[in-house]
């Protein structure tokens, strides 16, 4: 895709879609996590053990996983209805106080005293994470929690236009909710789109599409994908078996590589002007681009908004999101 010449000829249209982005309703249903930064400096180390000692001057929460999806759907203009599980812990209250602060609806966000609410701490001095920890469980959900999870789909059935499914394989997406909820959404004609994960990649069959990066395709292929000629026999694989009407491969610095259901492929060149952190740019990305064909974009169109907006967000540090407004600027200044 030459995406100078592919805006000039699709400007007006473009427009029209981002106009859409404020009608937009959305359910993301997927692991909920909490991320938490630490800030501060490093100038010397532990007398205990050979390792640095970060001096905290600031720490932040942030809303991870699916509920960031969540939150870059609300940036970009859309309204959100979040579906997961939390535990009954301080950082699952936490997580509901940022949800109502960022009018995210979390009525479908239940609770689980047998699980603690995931939260990913990351320790960062001199603008360097040098630290992760997680606090996790990835046992699969209760059939209690999964037929709540059906039954607010089919009591809300008609009060949104698509669904993302947000899958960070810490047990919420299974193979048996899957094989309920899909079906169900397909029969009344939602688009669907997943962020996936290889445990669960050939249970997302039928789905509007898909969104994996290199190593995700690479890993449920059990090939090396390095070449082109390996990424376009790997994705057409993939597209064909899954039944999906799209499939998105990122590969960071070399863009996206969009395969459609008619046979096209397209392929899209990165945008970024710095690439700062990637943190939460899948996020961004099948957000973007599942509201542009919410919007009424083709797929080439969708996956050049999220290209863009994948842009923007990884020149920020961690999970961040962008607005309608900024993806719309970057597009119209693209002078490549």
């Amino acid at each position: 895709m030459v995406i100078k010449k592919y805006i000039k000829e699709r400007t007006s249209e473009l427009e029209s879609i981002f106009k859409k982005f404020s009608g937009v309703r959305m359910v993301i249903v997927g692991d909920v996590m909490i991320d938490e930064y630490l800030f501060g400096k490093c100038s010397r180390i532990s007398p205990e053990a050979p390792v640095p000692v970060v001096e905290v001057s600031k720490r932040e929460f942030r809303p991870g996983g699916a509920a960031n999806v969540a939150k870059n759907v609300m940036s970009l203009g859309g309204s959100v209805s979040l579906c997961g599980i939390i535990g009954c812990d301080g950082i699952g209250r936490l997580a509901c106080e940022e949800f109502e602060k960022l009018g995210i609806d979390s009525r479908a966000v239940f609770s689980d005293d047998a699980r603690p609410t995931t939260l990913k701490t990351r320790i960062i001095a001199h603008n360097q994470q040098i630290a992760r920890t997680d606090i996790e469980s990835r046992h699969e959900v209760s059939e209690i929690i999964r037929g709540k999870i059906m039954k607010y789909f089919k009591d809300n059935l008609n009060k949104f236009d698509g669904v993302i499914i947000s899958d960070y394989a810490k047990g919420l997406v299974s193979k048996s909710l899957l094989a309920e909820l899909l079906p169900f959404l397909q029969k009344n004609k939602k688009i669907v789109t997943v962020d996936p994960k290889v445990a669960n990649f050939y249970h997302y069959r039928g789905v509007t599409s898909i969104t994996p990066n290199r190593k995700e395709l690479s890993d449920v292929l059990g090939i090396p994908i390095e070449t082109s000629e390996q990424l376009m026999a790997g994705g057409k694989s993939i597209l064909h078996d899954l039944s999906l009407a799209s499939l998105l491969v990122t590969l960071g610095e070399e863009g996206m590589c969009l395969f459609t259901g008619d046979g096209e492929t397209f392929m899209i060149p990165t945008v970024a002007r710095a690439v700062y952190d990637v943190t939460g740019a899948g996020d961004t990305v099948i957000s973007s681009f599942t509201m542009a064909l919410i919007a009424g974009a083709d797929f080439p169109t969708a996956a050049l908004i999220s290209n863009f907006a994948a842009g923007e967000v990884v020149g920020m540090l961690g999970t961040s999101t962008v607005t309608c407004d900024q993806v719309f600027r970057a597009i119209k200044s693209f002078k490549k």
